[in-house]
C-alpha cells in the first residue's frame, strides 16, 4: 500500500505531534510519503524520524501542482491523505485529475481555525470549507470532531474517526512524588492530595476557573494542593488570582514541564479546564497513569470520560462545579482509585499508539474496498434501508437498531445503511448511518430507488393494539420498498396482534405479494402469519436480534451504579414496569411485592425503564406503595450500560419484553407479567414458566413467582440454556440478510 501525505508544514501542537508519529510508525508497515509545502522545523523534525519527506516550496500554486501530479501519478500512490487547508485544496485538485481516493483528517474546527486573521479566515478558511466537502472521505481526530462533521451534513458512511494515540508501554518515573515536589517547590506532605494541570497558561485553557474552583475546594478539603504545569502569557494573572483568593502557599506554578512522567506520577487528580478542545493529550497521559480525572464537558472529553465512571466532568467556567467534584475525590480514596483504573483500561484498550495505527491502517483498507466496490457497481444501486419504531427514545428499539446496524456491518463492512426515524439528527450521530425523517415519503421513496435491501426491522411492527396507522405505515413502506426494485426482509420480527379482519386482509396481502423473507423472533408469530395465509415468503424461526449485544464491562456498571450513590457490590431484584391499561389498579401488588423481595431475601428493589418518558412514571406509582428502601433510575443509558445494569440483578420482574430479553441474555432469572402475547410467546420459546396475566395478577402469585425464580440463583444449566439456544438461531437474521443482498 502507497500513501501520499500533503501537509503545509507549518503546523505545530496537537497536528503535529498526531501527524509525526502517526507516519513514523505507518512507515514500518506502508510505503508512505510526506509532502510539505514549506521547509520549517516540522519537516525537519519528519525527516529525523525518519519519515520520507519532499518539500514543495513556492506560491506558483499551478506549479506546485503540476510537480506534485507528476510525482503522484510516476510512483504509483493508491491514496491521497491531506491535512489542513492547504493539503485539502491540493487533494481536490488532484482527485479530479488522477481518479484516486482523497481522505483529509480534520484536526479543529474548520470554521474557526484563523480567528483573530480575517484576511486568512476570508481566502484560506474559505477555500477549505469548500474543498473539505470535495474530497472522498474525513477522518475526525475524536468522536466529537466526527459528531460536529455529522451535524453539518456530511455522509455519515464516509466519516471515520481517529484518536491522538499515546503509547501506554509502562515507564518508571525519573522522581518519586516528594522529590518531585521539592524540584518545582510545592509545599505538600504525605497527607496532602495533589491536584494537577499540564497546559499552556492562555485564556482558552481557563486556568483561572481551576484556581478560583482549587480555592473553594481547599476551604473545605485543607489537604489539598494544586500543581500547574505550563508557562503562557497568562501566568502572572494566574499568581496574582492565587494570592487573592488566599492559596498562593498550595498552589505551585512549575513552569515548562518535560519530564511529564515524574510529574503525572506525582499527583492524584488529573484536570482540565478548556473552553475548547478537540481531544487534549494531557487526558491520555494521565489516563495512563491511572489518575481519576476532573474535566470540563467540552469536545471529544466526553468520548473518554463517562461523567461518574472513568471520571467527573463539569460545564465550562463552572468554578462551583470543579469544587464540588474536587472534593468528592478529595474525600475518597477508594473511588479515586476505582475511577482512575477504569479510566486507564478504556484508554489502554482505545486510545493507545498501537490501536490509533491499527485503526488508521483499517481506514486505508476500507478505503480502497469502496474504490473497488464503486468501480464494480458502477450506477447501480447499493446499500440497504432499515424502519422501524426509532427514534423516540424506547431503549428496546434503539438495542433493536443497534443490534440490526451491527449485524448488517458485519455482513458487508461497506455497506450504506439508512434509517429512517422520528429522529434523525440524533439516529445519525448515535448510530454513525443517514437518516429520514420516518414520515418524509418523498426523501425516503427516492431513497429506496438507490437501496438493495429494505428492512422491516424488528419488534412488534405488525400489529394494531396500538394503532391501525402505524400498521398501515408499515405495510405502505414495504409495498413501497418492492415496487421500486428493492429485496424485502423483516428481521426478528413479532407478528400480532391483529385484531381487526379488513388489517388481517391486508396484511396478509402486502406480505405475501411484497416480503422475500420473514424472520421470527417466537413460535406464536409464525402461527399468526399461518392463520393469515402468509406463505409466499421465505419464514424462519430466528431470534429477538437485541440478544446478541453484550453488556457494559463490570467496571462501568460500577462506575454507573456508584454514579448513581448505589453500592456496586449490593444484591438487587430489579422492577420493569409500563403504564397500561389495568396497571394503575396492580400497582400497589408491584410494591408489596418488591417489599416482600426485601424482607425475605435482601434484595433491594431497583426500577429499570426501558422508555424513561413512560416507564419512570409507573415505577413511581409501584414505589409509592412501599416500606423497603429502593432505587428508581431516571435514565438507563446506552444499550450496553442498561443490559449490564440488568445484568447485575439477582431476579427481574417485568411487564417489559426487552427488559426481559436482557436479563435472559445475561442469565438473570425472571418473572414475567404479560400485557401482551409477545411476553408469553419469548418466555415459552426460552423454555421459562413464570409468567402470569396482567389483569390476573395477584400478590400472592407475585410472591410465589418471586420465590421460584429466587430458587433458580446460580442454576446456569437452567437459565442458560434456552439463551444459548436463541444465540444460535439469532445468526439466521444476519443470514438471511446476506443471502437477500448476495442474490
Amino acid at each position: 500500500m502507497k500513501v501520499i501525505h500533503l501537509i503545509s508544514g507549518g503546523d505545530s501542537g496537537g497536528a503535529k505531534t498526531h501527524v509525526h508519529s502517526l507516519l513514523q510508525n505507518l512507515s514500518r508497515t506502508i510505503d508512505v510519503t510526506m509532502v510539505c509545502f514549506m521547509e520549517g522545523p516540522f519537516a525537519q523534525e519528519a525527516r529525523e524520524l525518519g519519515i520520507r519527506t519532499v518539500v514543495l516550496p513556492g506560491r506558483d500554486l499551478l506549479r506546485v501542482y503540476r510537480t506534485l501530479r507528476r510525482l503522484v501519478v510516476e510512483e504509483g500512490y493508491q491514496i491521497i491523505h491531506c491535512h489542513g487547508a492547504r493539503g485539502n485544496l491540493m487533494g481536490a485538485l488532484l482527485r479530479r485529475s488522477t481518479g484516486l481516493p482523497v481522505v483529509t483528517t480534520v484536526h479543529s474546527d474548520y470554521r474557526l481555525d484563523y480567528l483573530g486573521r480575517p484576511f486568512s479566515r476570508l481566502t484560506y478558511g474559505t477555500i477549505n470549507t469548500l474543498v473539505v466537502r470535495r474530497l472522498d472521505y474525513r477522518i475526525g481526530v475524536s468522536d466529537a470532531m466526527t459528531d460536529l462533521l455529522i451535524s453539518r451534513g456530511f455522509d455519515p458512511d464516509k466519516l471515520f474517526t481517529i484518536y491522538n494515540g499515546l503509547d501506554f508501554t509502562p515507564r518508571t518515573p525519573a522522581m518519586d512524588r516528594q522529590a518531585y515536589w521539592k524540584s518545582v517547590g510545592l509545599e505538600a506532605d504525605a497527607g496532602s492530595v495533589v491536584v494537577g494541570i499540564a497546559a499552556r497558561l492562555n485564556p482558552v485553557k481557563d486556568i483561572a476557573t481551576l484556581v478560583r474552583g482549587f480555592a473553594r475546594a481547599h476551604a473545605q478539603c485543607p489537604a489539598l494542593r494544586l500543581l500547574i504545569a505550563g508557562d503562557g502569557e497568562q501566568m502572572d494573572m494566574l499568581k496574582n488570582l492565587a494570592r487573592e483568593l488566599g492559596v498562593e502557599r498550595q498552589v505551585c506554578f512549575a513552569g515548562w514541564v518535560s519530564d511529564t512522567d515524574s510529574f503525572y506520577n506525582a499527583i492524584d487528580i488529573n484536570t482540565l479546564t478548556s473552553l475548547s478542545e478537540t481531544f487534549p493529550y494531557s487526558l491520555t497521559e494521565g489516563a495512563r497513569a491511572a489518575l481519576p480525572t476532573v474535566a470540563s464537558r467540552v469536545g471529544g472529553v466526553p468520548y473518554l470520560i463517562e461523567h461518574g465512571i472513568h471520571g467527573l466532568l463539569f460545564e465550562a467556567g463552572d468554578a462551583e462545579a470543579l469544587a464540588r467534584h474536587l472534593v468528592t475525590l478529595a474525600q475518597d480514596p477508594e473511588l479515586r482509585r476505582h475511577m482512575g483504573r477504569r479510566l486507564y483500561q478504556r484508554a489502554r484498550k482505545d486510545y493507545s499508539l498501537e490501536s490509533t495505527l491499527r485503526r488508521q491502517l483499517d481506514i486505508y483498507e476500507a478505503i480502497l474496498r469502496r474504490q473497488a466496490r464503486k468501480k464494480a457497481l458502477n450506477s447501480r444501486r447499493d446499500g440497504a434501508l432499515v424502519c422501524g419504531a426509532y427514534g423516540r427514545g424506547n431503549a428496546g428499539d434503539d438495542a433493536i437498531l443497534e443490534a440490526i446496524v451491527t449485524e448488517l456491518r458485519q455482513v458487508d463492512p461497506d455497506l450504506p445503511v439508512w434509517v429512517l426515524s422520528r429522529n434523525p439528527k440524533d439516529t445519525r450521530l448515535t448510530y454513525r448511518v443517514n437518516s429520514i425523517y420516518t414520515f418524509a415519503f418523498p426523501r425516503f421513496l427516492a431513497r429506496m430507488r438507490k437501496t438493495r435491501l429494505y428492512i422491516n426491522g424488528g419488534g412488534s411492527l405488525m400489529q394494531d393494539v396500538t394503532s391501525h396507522r402505524s400498521l398501515w405505515f408499515y405495510l405502505f413502506t414495504i409495498s413501497a420498498a418492492k415496487r421500486l426494485g428493492n429485496r424485502v426482509m423483516m428481521y426478528g420480527c413479532g407478528i400480532g396482534p391483529i385484531h381487526s379482519q379488513a388489517n388481517r386482509r391486508r396484511a396478509a396481502k402486502v406480505l405475501q405479494r411484497s416480503v422475500d423473507a420473514i424472520t421470527l423472533r417466537d413460535t406464536h408469530s409464525a402461527d399468526e402469519l399461518k392463520d393469515m395465509g402468509v406463505s409466499a415468503p421465505e419464514i424462519i424461526l430466528s431470534a429477538d436480534p437485541t440478544v446478541i449485544l453484550p453488556p457494559a464491562p463490570e467496571t462501568v456498571v460500577d462506575g454507573i451504579l456508584e454514579s448513581q450513590g448505589i453500592d456496586p457490590r449490593g444484591k438487587y431484584i430489579g422492577f420493569s414496569l409500563r403504564p397500561w391499561p389495568g396497571f394503575e389498579g396492580k400497582a400497589a401488588l408491584f410494591g408489596a411485592a418488591a417489599d416482600y423481595a426485601y424482607e425475605k431475601y435482601g434484595l433491594i428493589p431497583m426500577f429499570l425503564p426501558i422508555e424513561k418518558r413512560l416507564d419512570v412514571a409507573a415505577a413511581r406509582l409501584a414505589a409509592a406503595h412501599m416500606k423497603a428502601p429502593h432505587y428508581i433510575l431516571e435514565d438507563t443509558g446506552s444499550s450496553s450500560h442498561t443490559i449490564g445494569l440488568f445484568a447485575r440483578m439477582q431476579a427481574v420482574v417485568s411487564m417489559r419484553l426487552h427488559a426481559l430479553v436482557f436479563s435472559a441474555s445475561q442469565g438473570v432469572p425472571l418473572v414475567g407479567v404479560v400485557y401482551d402475547q409477545k411476553i408469553s410467546s419469548f418466555l415459552s420459546y426460552i423454555g421459562q414458566d413464570l409468567y402470569t396475566d396482567l389483569e390476573d395478577v395477584t400478590e400472592e402469585t407475585l410472591c410465589r413467582y418471586i420465590d421460584a425464580a429466587c430458587g433458580r440463583i446460580g442454576d446456569q444449566e437452567f437459565l442458560s440454556g434456552g439463551v444459548e439456544r436463541l444465540r444460535q438461531v439469532e445468526e439466521r437474521n444476519s443470514e438471511t440478510a446476506r443471502r437477500l443482498l448476495e442474490r
